[in-house]
Order: structure tokens, then sequence, then C-alpha cells
């Protein structure tokens, strides 16, 4: 591959990737996750009782909020009040549907956990550094409930992680940052648990329909970068 990319990485590299624990001290749970340039506030919240439909099932909820400050990009962008823009209702479903395959919700008994996802600072891959980070928080959430004994076993099942995975210029490359999603020919969002399985997939043919066979080799690279990423977590898990 000819392309020189960010931090002089090679197509199956990772973004530098460091973890900030407890970034929001009075949270249950919190971490200041980045990829790259890319930085995400993840903090997780304990809250006593289910969502009403939940209500004397003895099961809990894991759920998710996603917002991107107003600077978080090059040009400054509105907050958005009330009506959220559908980018970020799709991203914030996508966190919590994959933060919910991490937790045993009949464990959790009828509480809520909500997850909190701020990008700080945008170069591409906020949803999937929003799911690695929130992730963190929500196993330190779990962890806080078996400490103060409001929990027998920790509801806590596996941990999740994401990442990016694109065709640019014919080549499979992971991790894209801002410059290399905003032009690529594919674009490939990958969800998976450390105890094995996908959660979710997301692809998108930007320019030309892939084929099944390009579509094996990226979750393939996908899978990769997410081993990496799940030893890195498992390492935090242990601190």
């Amino acid at each position: 591959m000819s392309r020189a990319r960010s931090y002089s990485r090679a197509a199956d590299e990772l973004r530098p990737l460091k973890v900030e624990l407890n970034a929001a001290p009075y949270a249950e749970g919190s971490c200041l996750i980045s990829m790259g340039s890319t930085r995400v506030l993840c903090v997780a919240s304990v809250e006593e009782g289910a969502p009403g439909w939940r209500k004397g099932s003895g099961k809990g909820w894991v759920t998710a909020e996603y917002s991107m400050l107003p600077r978080a990009t090059h040009t400054r962008s509105p907050r958005e009040r009330g009506n959220l823009g559908g980018r970020t209702q799709e991203i914030q479903r996508l966190v919590g549907r994959s933060l919910r395959a991490c937790v045993d919700l009949g464990l959790l008994g009828e509480r809520t956990i909500r997850i909190d996802c701020d990008v700080i600072q945008a170069d591409g891959g906020t949803r999937t550094a929003s799911i690695t980070g929130g992730s963190i928080a929500l196993q330190q959430a779990c962890a806080w409930l078996l400490e103060k004994g409001i929990v027998s076993q920790t509801p806590f099942i596996t941990g999740a992680a994401a990442i990016s995975v694109g065709i640019l210029g014919g080549d499979a490359l992971l991790d894209l940052d801002y410059s290399e999603d905003s032009t690529a020919e594919v674009d490939l969002n990958v969800v998976a648990l450390d105890g094995g399985g996908l959660v979710e997939v997301q692809g998108t043919a930007e320019r030309a329909p892939f084929t099944p066979d390009q579509l094996t080799r990226m979750v393939g690279l996908a899978s990769r970068g997410i081993h990496q990423l799940f030893a890195y977590q498992r390492s935090l898990y242990s601190q």
C-alpha cells in the first residue's frame, strides 16, 4: 500500500490507544478513551428502577446516550436540544444494543445503567470508541454494584469492543481516521464480544458494491484489531 496513514501505520494497525480510568470520579464508572485524535468521555450511572415496561420482570436495562461537543470537529456544530438528529439516534441505539450484550439483565435486577458517551474530539471512529470505552465504564459500574453489596454477583458477563474498517484505493484498512473514512469506497463498523461472537456489522458501499470476499476480508481484519482492544480492556479490569 502506497498511501501514507496517520501515525505512520500499516494497513492492519490501530491508532494509538489510551484509556484514562475514573475520568468522572463522581460516577459509578467512567473513562476517557483516545483512539488517535478521537477522544470520548464514557460515563456509567446506576439508577434504581427499570423502564416502566420492565416493571415486575425482575430484570434491568442498559441504555446509552451519545453526543458530540459543539467544537469536537474543525467547525462548530450547534448543540442538539430537544429533537435529536437521525445520526445521533442511530449511534446511541447501536451503543446501547452493544452494551446490553455485556450484561445479564436478570442479575442486574430492576435497575438501569445509563452510559453517556460525549465526544470531546472527533477524528473518525467515534461510535466504535464509544462502545469500547462504554464497555469499560459499564464493567466498573457493575463492579461498584457488587462492592456495595447491592448485587450478590456481578451482572457483567463479558466486554464489548468495536472498530472501523474500510476499503480505500482497493486496500483494506483498519481503524479509519476521518480523512480515510470520508473518502473510503467501503466503510464497515464491527462490534464483537470478548466471549466470542459478533453483535453487529454495519457496512456501506459508498461508491461501488463490494464483494462477499471483500466483506470476509474486512471482518477478519476488524476481528484482529478487536482482539487487541480486548487485551487492552482486560489489562484495565485487573487494575
